[in-house]
């Protein structure tokens, strides 16, 4: 099965060896995102702010592949501060609907520039 990379401006660039998103049939593999602005590369002040990034950042590159977030069928949340699960799940109450999307949320002691999010997914495109 041919495989092809998704890129969009309007999420910020791979600061890395990855790709944003990579599609892989009907099924499209999209890399963590954090709480970066992509027209500044600059992390959001706070944890609301970056959740609030991540799920645009993620909604960004899912319509770049030809899908939404109502085709995010996992997500896999990691946080620096569990106590901040609760906020997590009142914002990710504003951006998904029933059925939500099966998920694992993974303290982690650090992510990449500080950030205190990150958030991939799985989207599976008809």
């Amino acid at each position: 099965m041919a495989r092809s990379a998704i890129h969009t401006a309007a999420a910020p660039k791979a600061i890395g060896t990855y790709s944003q998103a990579v599609r892989c049939g009907a099924t499209v593999y999209l890399a963590g995102q954090i709480g970066l602005d992509p027209a500044t590369m600059e992390l959001g002040a706070g944890i609301e702010p970056q959740i609030r990034r991540v799920f645009e950042n993620l909604r960004a590159v899912a319509q770049a592949a030809g899908g939404s977030l109502a085709d995010v069928v996992k997500l896999t949340v990691y946080l620096t501060d569990l106590g901040n699960f609760a906020r997590l799940n009142e914002i990710m109450g504003t951006y998904f609907s029933e059925p939500y999307p099966a998920r694992a949320a993974v303290g982690v002691a650090s992510l990449p520039r500080g950030a205190l999010v990150e958030i991939d997914a799985i989207m599976h495109l008809e």
